[in-house]
């Protein structure tokens, strides 16, 4: 087992700046060199105090600021405009960073894209749903819509 110090967020393992255990292979061949994580010294637990202030520091403040945010995404439909074929069919797909985008061109804030979730990959014109996660405990729950930009 290998002890790490988590610099980014890992969906179901923790959250940066978090000292976990992983298996040796996981931290080698994916933690490590995908810069998720680095090898805990006795040295480190300056360099974790840190992470976890540059942490607390884009957190969203409050609670009451956190539900402010969500009553307003959860009150807008996002419209996201994607180049798309004759059926519908997208050129691509729509990733997280351009749902991010636009919550920020809207004035909403900057929202991380990693705390973005789609139920499924969006690939063609139509209405769909994501989660943005606010904080720790709260999830807002946003309508987007995407529409054809030719």
């Amino acid at each position: 087992m290998s002890k790490l110090i988590l610099t980014n967020e890992v969906q179901g393992l923790g959250s940066a700046g978090d000292i976990v255990e992983v298996k040796n292979g996981y931290a080698r061949n994916f933690l490590i060199p995908t810069g998720l994580a680095v090898i805990w010294s006795r040295g480190g637990e300056k360099q974790v105090t840190q992470i976890r202030d540059a942490r607390d520091a884009r957190a969203i403040a409050s609670e009451e600021e956190a539900l402010a945010i969500r009553s307003k995404l959860e009150g807008v439909l996002l419209t996201i405009k994607s180049k798309a074929g004759t059926n519908g069919r997208l050129f691509g797909a729509i990733k997280t960073s351009d749902l991010a985008d636009a919550i920020q061109a809207l004035g909403f804030g900057e929202v991380d894209k990693r705390k973005i979730q789609f139920a499924s990959s969006i690939r063609t014109l139509g209405n769909y749903e994501a989660s943005v996660r606010l904080n720790s405990d709260l999830v807002a729950r946003v309508k987007l819509q995407v529409v054809s930009a030719n």
